[in-house]
């Protein structure tokens, strides 16, 4: 299991170099490693194979490799990735907060193909578990923020978009580093927004 972790972080960087090629195959290496670590009969999982049936990590695996098959325009695939780890997730006790990813996830695809209505679905349920379980300014709820006011900024409700990018660049601000990728996207966006009010 230690190795498929190893993989998992090899694909997070590919993902972040934009090599989604690479961070695919390495996701794929870290899936097949878990699936022979945490096989039934495996005297190291047996006692979490008995009480879940599933183990928990395939769950964020399957949305892992969701996400690049999204960022590589693959949305088919990306939808079936995700749901797979939705049905592990909402079966078995997992972290919330990867159910919460999922959730994000799931909305940032439909988003991306423009399936408004199923993206806020998602993102609300994603926004709903991070604002119980994180601080009121951790960086995961600004990513939600950004998130939703790109999507309000497509479907042209300015106000509601200018509310949510706000929030996002005030948590960044607070707790990035004036540097960090994502204090720039979200200053990107507002940008975009406020040209559009």
């Amino acid at each position: 299991p230690a190795l498929a972790d190893s993989h998992l972080a090899f694909a997070a960087c590919y993902e972040r170099m934009g090599d989604y090629a690479a961070a695919l195959k390495a996701l794929r290496s870290a899936f097949q490693i878990q699936q022979q670590a945490f096989q039934e009969g495996n005297p190291a999982f047996s006692f979490t194979y008995s009480r879940l049936g599933r183990h928990p990590d395939f769950g964020i695996t399957y949305s892992n490799i969701g996400d690049v098959h999204r960022l590589m325009g693959n949305y088919e695939k990306a939808l079936a990735f995700h749901q797979k780890a939705l049905n592990i997730q909402e079966n078995i006790q997992c972290n919330p907060l990867e159910c919460a990813l999922t959730y994000m996830n799931l909305g940032e695809t439909y988003r991306e193909m423009k399936d408004y209505s199923k993206a806020l679905t998602y993102f609300e349920k994603g926004l709903e578990i991070r604002e119980n379980k994180l601080p009121k300014n951790h960086p995961d709820l600004a990513v939600v923020y950004h998130n939703m006011a790109k999507l309000y900024l497509a479907t042209q409700k300015y106000s509601i978009a200018m509310k949510n990018i706000r929030q996002a660049v005030e948590i960044a601000q607070e707790k990035l580093p004036s540097t960090h990728p994502h204090l720039l996207e979200y200053k990107e966006t507002f940008e975009k927004i406020r040209k559009k009010m």
